[in-house]
């Protein structure tokens, strides 16, 4: 019997034995499980923990574009969710699935909700998550938008660029912090000055392996290391001598386009259209007057 309608089954007897249990998906690959058992529950090749104190709030399911929700408590605990992950952001956007299991027998269960984790609060040694269903994504505005600088993200499919080509990241070491919150590197390659400024850090490995930061700026000094500043302060410590990798940025120029990446056919942006403040120019407010451009 598929788990769902014995789990059904089960509901009908009307004395009951379910529990709820929950998976959490970090963008890094790797799996948590929780459950508001009293014992341990084991299934799809994960065990659903039960001393982490895990339970949640009533979830509220609407139709049409609604977004489901609820929220989920639980205790930090050094083996399955810390404090230091939190602060990290490990767990920023993670999925979320959420069953409701037999637990004298875990092949009956069904899905009770699918979705993402969204702020995540700390009070003393206990966290609560927010729990977002996937029909948020319905409710973001989408379409092209009409405006100088390109509208791609560097290296997605309406860009084209490949951030694989070693012109465009290094490898460096961590030598120093500053007191800005950026980093002191060693490249292993030359680049020129502000080669990746508005691009990314990811760290390869020591404690924030795994995590990654938007750069700021680029600077270049004489002996060759280079510090990078980050538009938010980096949520974990880098220790010196950590390895990371930077990846070359875009400030979405169309001369940027042309000159740095030799990408201008992909170009997402409209160079030629007019400023705002060109509708508000009368003939009479130029001595130009020839029928070509008012710039």
């Amino acid at each position: 019997m598929p788990g769902a309608e014995a789990l059904y089954a089960h509901l009908a007897q009307g004395v009951t034995t379910v529990a709820r249990c929950w998976e959490v998906r970090r963008s890094d690959g790797q799996r948590l499980g929780f459950t508001d058992h009293d014992l341990d529950l084991t299934f799809d090749d994960l065990v659903f923990r039960a001393e982490t104190g895990m339970s949640a709030a009533a979830l509220q399911q609407g139709t049409g574009l609604a977004v489901d929700n609820s929220e989920a408590v639980g205790a930090l605990s050094d083996a399955s969710v810390t404090e230091t992950d939190i602060a990290a952001g490990r767990f920023d956007g993670a999925e979320v699935i959420a069953w409701l299991v037999n637990w004298a027998d875990v092949s009956a269960r069904k899905v009770l909700f699918r979705g993402s984790l969204g702020e995540i609060t700390r009070t003393g040694n206990a966290y609560s998550a927010e729990l977002r269903g996937l029909t948020e994504w319905l409710n973001r505005p989408v379409g092209r938008v009409f405006q100088h600088p390109c509208s791609a993200v560097l290296g997605d499919s309406a860009c084209g660029v490949d951030l694989s080509d070693p012109a465009l990241r290094a490898e460096a070491t961590v030598v120093e912090n500053t007191d800005r919150g950026g980093v002191v590197l060693l490249v292993t390659d030359a680049f020129d000055a502000g080669w990746f400024q508005r691009g990314r850090l990811n760290v390869l490995d020591g404690d924030a392996e795994g995590l990654w930061a938007s750069l700021k700026r680029d600077v270049l000094f004489e002996d060759g290391t280079r510090q990078v500043d980050f538009w938010e302060p980096f949520r974990a410590q880098l220790a010196i001598g950590t390895r990371v990798e930077l990846v070359t940025g875009c400030d979405k120029r169309f001369e940027t386009c042309r000159t740095k990446f030799d990408n201008l056919l992909n170009y997402q942006g409209f160079p030629d259209i007019p400023q705002e403040e060109w509708i508000m120019v009368h003939p009479t407010m130029t001595s130009k007057r020839d029928g070509g451009s008012l710039r």
